[in-house]
């Protein structure tokens, strides 16, 4: 009996340690970003030369960012983009639905680790938003280079960095 009883405490009071941070899994970074310049045909074209330089450039600058998760919607020029990062990094590229955002915010929450999330121009700005960041002015048709970085802080605030990704194109956000 007496074991039995230091057991429960002791399960308690591990439940009592763990729990706390279970609830409170949240991802140490999201960075988000439109895929590259794409080309001009096709149903589900591909990148050009230049944004496979951008997506290069993005593997760069995000190499030493901590990223644990890549997401991208299943389309040829969002995956392009996520590639070079994916393989500098050893990381599976996980698909989701640009059309159900809500359920890949649900997912990411409950992440720990830095995430990357590449998607479309006009799926960005919402994202943005059920993260709680501050997605700025639309983005512009000719727009590829704004790299979104949001950092959850505590009380469920999050902080928007806008970065650039080299070459710079479109208007400024």
């Amino acid at each position: 009996m007496r074991a039995t009883s230091r057991l429960l405490r002791q399960c308690s009071l591990a439940l009592a340690v763990f729990l706390p941070g279970v609830a409170m899994a949240v991802p140490d970074m999201i960075y988000l970003v439109r895929h590259g310049e794409k080309a001009a045909a096709g149903q589900d074209p591909e990148l050009t030369a230049e944004g496979q330089a951008r997506a290069r450039n993005i593997a760069t600058i995000l190499g030493r960012s901590n990223i644990k998760f890549i997401f991208s919607t299943p389309t040829a020029r969002t995956r392009q983009t996520a590639q070079p990062l994916a393989t500098q990094l050893g990381l599976a590229i996980q698909d989701y639905d640009p059309r159900a955002p809500k359920a890949l915010v649900e997912k990411v929450q409950a992440l720990n680790g830095a995430v990357l999330v590449v998607g479309h121009s006009n799926t960005l700005p919402e994202l943005v938003r059920l993260f709680g960041g501050a997605p700025g002015a639309d983005i512009a048709d000719n727009e590829y280079d704004r790299l979104y970085q949001l950092i959850p802080g505590p009380g469920g605030s999050v902080r928007t960095v806008l970065l650039t990704s080299p070459p710079a194109t479109g208007p400024a956000p």
